[in-house]
Parts: C-alpha cells; structure tokens; sequence
C-alpha cells in the first residue's frame, strides 16, 4: 500500500523530487561519476512513479486540487481574501494528467539514454542539474492553475532548455542556437508577462479558474489572448515563430532533444488551456479556431517541404517536429472553430480535438525515438551529415528497427500510433473541410518520402570509408529507444484503449469549463 500522505501531496511531489534531484546532483558527482549516474536515474524513477500515480489519481477521483500552504482544498480562498484564491494551487484534470505521462515516460527514456551517450562529456554535474531542472518545470507548467506560476515554470523551462542547446558546443553553432532559443523564450515571455498584466489589472486575480469565472471579453482581453497565443505559439515552434527550431533540436544532445519535444508540448497545453479554460465561454470561437488551423496549416506544410532537402538527419527530423505539430493544431483548431456548435461538437469537433490530442501523445513518442535513433547513430559514426553515413543496417540492427518503427508512425503507416491519431484527425477534419484534410493526407505523404530517403542514405549500400568499424549502440541507449518503441507499437495496435482511457477524458476536460470553474472555486 501507498502511504497516505505520498497520495495526499503526490502533486507537490512531482515538482519536488526533480528539482531536489537538481540541486544535490553536483553534490553528489563529487563523490564519482558512476554514483551520479546512478542518483540522477533514481530521481527520474521515482519522478515517474510519482508521475503515474498522480495520474492515476486523477482518472479514478477526479481533478485533483493540491493547494500550497494549507490542508485542505476548501482552504485554497481564505476566508480574508474576499473570494479570491490567494495561495499557489495545483489544479490537475485529466488534460494535465496525460501531459504528465507523456513528460515522465519520455524523461524516464531519455534519462536512461543519456547515461551512456552523453558519458563521453565533461561537465556533466551542471548537465544533469539543468535536465532534472528541465523536467521539473516541465511538469510544473502542466499542472499549476495559476498563470504567473505558469509563467516561472515557463521561464525555467527555457532557461534550462536553453543550456541545454547550447551545452553541445561545435565550433560556436551550439551556442548561436542556444541563443536563438533564448530570444525567442524571452520575447515570449515578455509577451506572456504583458498579459498577465492585462488580466490581472482588470480582475485582481492570476487564478485560471477565478479568471475563467469573471472575464468578460473586454478589448484588453482579446489583446491579452493576442499576446498569449503568439507567445505560446513561438514556443511550440508553430509556423511562422518556427526559425528557432531546426537549430535548437539540431544542436542539443538528442536525448535534450528528444525533452525539447515534450517541453514545447507543455507551451502547446498552455495555449490549449488558456483558449479552452480560461477564455471558454466568451471566446469568439470560430476567429480563434480559424487562427489556430491557419497556424497548423501552415506548420504543416512548410514543415515538410522544408525537412525534404536537408542534409543533417537531426536537421531535418525538426523540421518535421515543425509539421507535426501543425497536425495538433490542426485537430484542436477545428474542435476549437465549432465549439459553439454542440451539434457539431458532437459530430465531429471532439473527434477532431481527441485525434489532435491523441497526436500530442504519439508524436512525443515516436518523435522521440527519432531523436534518439539519430543520436545513436552519430554517436557511433561521428557526424550527422547524411552524405557520410550509409551501410548501417548490417552493423545497427536494433537501430535500423527502432528508425523503421518510428518513421512509419510519424508518416501515419498502420499499425504504428501515428496512423490512429492521423486517421481521427483525417476523418473529422474532412467533415469540416475537406480540402485541409487532403493538404494533411498529403503531408503524410511528403513525410513518408523524406524519411525513405533518410533509411537509404543511412543504413543501406555498402559502408562509407571509416564506416566499417561501426558497432551497434551500448545497451543502455537501446533500453531507452526499446521503451518508446513498445509504446508506439502498444498504442498503434490498441488505440482504442488510449483513445477511451486518456484521450477522450483529456478532451472532455479542456472543454468542461464550468467543470474546471466548480472544481477549484467549489473547493472539490
């Protein structure tokens, strides 16, 4: 049995346990380098034990309120504070609570990953401080219902991720990256911080329920939204805020690159929150909803047509994490266009909005595996230059596997889980227009071509010079790539155990407004 006080303060927990991890990693990387690695993997163990629970939590209670500094949920408006919840709280419902599976299963693999690929670095102590630092704030920012606290994870977030680029350093470039990250994070958060402002300026509040339960759809408040969605929008690396994007997952250590994936996730939930939770009822639905398919649209396409030419395999995987993203947009956009609508709501809207949320869940994992397919094999050839590799598959076996896993799926092949969340968004997108589901079948397409190009570059023909000495990936990095892998393949060949058991509870909750509302407010 689980101790009761881990289950009461398991949200607490979550955001506890990694940073603690953080700050006593250098501490204990003075002792040696096995014991650091050995620390830094049981924090990310337990942070994901912790992680399951609260989600676990979560779809068998009900949204779960933790409130800091006090005892009880009902304390979260002190009886002084004239109806207004003055104290940090955590608010998770099931949208969080996905998100929260996503971050620690893929920070599981990748933590595992990283203990054989980055061991050949030095600098290692301020490494894995700023990941567990990464991860923690990712976490953070999926499960506060608060803005400004939403906005410090944010910042550390980018703070972190930022190092992280920049901690690879090739002659400058990674630092130029790293830097690119850092002007947009910052633009972005500047951006954020402005509506923060705005909102709480006119309801002395930065509670997203309490805000949800008064805003009135004033002018500061549509610029407020403004602000937020092009904010959020450049930290995802949607269309036309994507440039930092090529650079940065290029840059960065691939398994930092694979966390980058689910950090720019987290910036996706926020938009989707603030749309759906926030703004809710007074949101002018179909302008907002049109604006996020034009941005997905977009991510799309250029996306694609950009990956096709590129010569660096971690380059051109991010210009596809671009037109992946665009298909998230692209279901939630529509689901967000006829929110007013319950008729076509019910049609097809939530279909759409559970195929784009489905996709964040696919698209971290076998994107993720992606990266770290691309990273075992640089690690053993020494270059990510597409023109050098080649005649691998003799040599990379389980890699070659683990590619052909993950390229399949990004392209929507069955039975791999890129297929059932493309298919949802296909099906109930056609229904809106059918035109933008033929430009999204079209880019499976375009994306299916672009990454054959890369298995005949990579791992067929014979061996480059200098090649032939290649040996497969240490068994540690294989480990990591095994665990995405076998979720891409659980959840392509059972999707409809994903879809009942936590897509469809996620979508349900971002549009259950007054549900939210009822939940923090009424002190469930």
């Amino acid at each position: 049995m689980i101790p009761g006080y881990i289950t009461t303060n398991a949200p607490a927990l979550l955001i506890a346990v990694p940073l603690l991890g953080a700050f006593l990693s250098p501490l204990i990387g003075r002792i040696s380098r096995d014991t650091r690695a050995l620390w830094v993997l049981a924090v990310m163990t337990l942070t994901t034990l912790i992680g399951y629970l609260t989600a676990f939590l979560v779809y068998t209670e009900g949204t779960l309120i933790y409130v800091f500094g006090a005892s009880e949920a009902s304390l979260a408006i002190p009886p002084d504070s004239g109806g207004i919840p003055i104290r940090i709280i955590f608010t998770l419902d099931a949208m969080s609570a996905l998100m929260v599976t996503i971050a620690v299963t893929v920070g599981f693999a990748v933590i595992l990953y990283s203990l054989t690929s980055d061991a050949r670095r030095s600098g290692l102590e301020a490494y894995y401080t700023i990941f567990l630092l990464m991860i923690g704030a990712v976490l953070g920012m999926v499960s506060t219902g608060d803005l400004f606290n939403f906005f410090v994870f944010l910042e550390i977030s980018s703070l972190a991720s930022a190092g992280l680029v920049a901690y690879k350093v090739e002659n400058g470039r990674a630092v130029e990256a790293g830097l690119k990250y850092l002007l947009v994070s910052t633009i972005g958060g500047i951006f954020f911080l402005f509506a923060i402002g705005i909102l709480y300026g006119q309801y002395n509040a930065l509670n997203m329920a309490m805000l949800a339960d008064m805003i009135q759809w004033t002018p500061l408040d549509k610029l407020a939204l403004v602000l937020v969605v092009a904010a959020l929008a450049a930290k995802c690396g949607a269309v036309p805020m994507h440039f930092w994007t090529p650079d940065a997952y290029s840059m960065a250590p691939s398994a930092v690159t694979a966390m980058l994936v689910v950090a720019s996730q987290a910036s996706l939930y926020g938009l989707f929150r603030i749309c759906f939770t926030l703004y809710g009822i007074t949101l002018n639905y179909v302008t907002i909803g049109w604006v996020i398919i034009i941005l997905g649209i977009l991510s799309m396409i250029i996306g694609v047509t950009m990956a096709i030419p590129q010569k660096d395999i971690k380059r051109l995987m991010a210009y596809h994490a671009v037109s992946q993203t665009g298909y998230m947009l692209l279901g939630v956009g529509v689901g967000l266009a006829v929110l007013g609508d319950q008729a076509l709501l019910n049609s097809y809207g939530m279909t759409a909005m559970e195929g784009g949320i489905f996709h964040i869940f696919n698209h971290a994992m076998y994107k993720g595996l992606l990266f770290l397919t691309a990273g075992a094999i640089i690690y053993q050839v020494g270059t990510s230059d597409l023109n050098r590799m080649g005649g691998l598959g003799h040599r990379m076996k389980w890699t070659m596997i683990f590619f052909i896993i993950g390229a399949l799926a990004i392209a929507g092949i069955p039975p791999f889980n890129g297929f059932a969340s493309k298919f949802l968004i296909y099906e109930s997108v056609f229904a809106f227009s059918p035109i933008l589901s033929v430009i999204a079948m079209v880019v499976s397409i375009l994306t299916l071509a672009s990454f054959v190009k890369v298995f005949h570059s990579v791992f067929m023909g014979p061996p480059l010079p200098g090649n032939e000495q290649v040996r497969e990936a240490p068994h540690t990095m294989l480990i990591g790539m095994t665990i995405l892998a076998a979720i891409v393949i659980i959840s392509g060949i059972f999707p409809e155990f994903f879809v009942q058991n936590l897509i469809t509870p996620a979508a349900h909750a971002l549009t259950d407004q007054a549900g939210y509302i009822s939940a923090v407010l009424g002190g469930a």
